[in-house]
């Protein structure tokens, strides 16, 4: 079954999920609650479409969350030094960088050492969520606030161009065109296709793994920040705590969108359905007065479904 085919029980599940929920909730597919849906969503598609990266070579990043909080926290650490009523795009520019620079070094990490050791890919990112999780809280215990004059970066999280469509949808977008690309249309893309399917056989036939293993976790990691400054944005503030439960969102989107945990199988736009399913449902649940733990259940049975329905798959190949 080809990847079109594949999508094909995804889009009628969606379909199936929002007319359960218009029937629960009248306005649920209302304009402004579909635009808010979106918006929602962008911040974990843009997570998931690093974390397919990685799942597509046999890893995993457990990081993102933690790594998520931290580059909030950073950014915002970086915009508030110096004189709040001064709206400099240098500031702005050095607490971007700032940012998706610490995101990079944790990537860099996570990849050298899935590369380099023998270390499965879930303890490294394990321990790696921990000291992001831990350095986010020795920067600062509490929410920092962005000061009110930085109108750009809060614009990232909260703007919408012409008055309809939100900022953070245009980044995800572009982010997922991009990634779609460098997937589906490029040599490096084939390679981590190779590297999934067999890893042994991808090293004999000349294919750096270990180069290629690295740059997906940097790319998963910059991402995650990217998402970071969006959620920091959003928020109105950096908090160390938050990003907790998101890297098992992003796994949630890659897997259901399609993503093989054996690696190897997996498409940009399968996650992004992935991710709009599993925001479709929490925000149905929510909205219709489900108790936060039988969301947590269903939810949980959503993945095994999909999982399930991938290890047929292969059976049936």
């Amino acid at each position: 079954m080809n990847a079109a085919k594949r999508m094909i029980p995804l889009i009628i599940a969606w379909i199936v999920l929002l007319i359960l929920f218009r029937m629960k909730v009248p306005a649920f597919l209302a304009r402004d609650n579909m635009i808010d849906l979106v918006q929602q969503i962008s911040v974990n598609a843009i997570i998931a479409c690093g974390m397919t990266y990685c799942i597509l070579i046999g890893g995993i990043d457990l990081s993102v969350g933690a790594v998520l909080a931290l580059v909030g926290t950073v950014t915002v650490s970086v915009l508030s030094i110096g004189n709040p009523t001064d709206q400099s795009i240098l500031r702005l520019a050095l607490a971007i960088c700032a940012g998706l620079g610490v995101a990079a070094l944790f990537g860099l990490f996570n990849g050298f050492c899935a590369a380099k050791t023998k270390m499965p890919p879930f303890i490294i990112t394990l321990g790696s969520m921990l000291v992001a999780r831990g350095l986010a809280l020795r920067i600062n215990e509490t929410p920092i606030r962005v000061p009110a004059q930085d109108d750009l970066f809060l614009a990232i999280g909260n703007a919408r161009i012409g008055g309809i469509v939100p900022v953070p949808v245009i980044i995800m977008l572009v982010l997922l065109a991009l990634g779609a690309v460098l997937l589906h249309r490029t040599r490096f893309g084939q390679h981590l296709y190779a590297i999934g399917g067999n890893r042994e056989a991808a090293r004999f036939t000349g294919i750096a793994v270990g180069r290629a293993e690295l740059i997906v976790y940097i790319l998963c990691a910059v991402l995650t920040g990217v998402a970071g400054m969006i959620h920091a944005s959003q928020l109105y503030s950096a908090e160390p705590n938050s990003g907790q439960g998101f890297e098992l969102n992003a796994i949630a989107a890659a897997v259901v969108g399609g993503t093989s945990f054996t690696g190897g199988v997996g498409t940009i736009p399968g996650m992004l359905l992935g991710a709009v399913i599993i925001g479709t449902l929490d925000k149905g649940l929510n909205q219709a007065g489900v108790h936060f733990s039988l969301q947590y259940i269903l939810k949980g049975l959503v993945i095994l479904a999909a999982v399930y329905m991938d290890v047929r798959r292969k059976r049936q190949a």
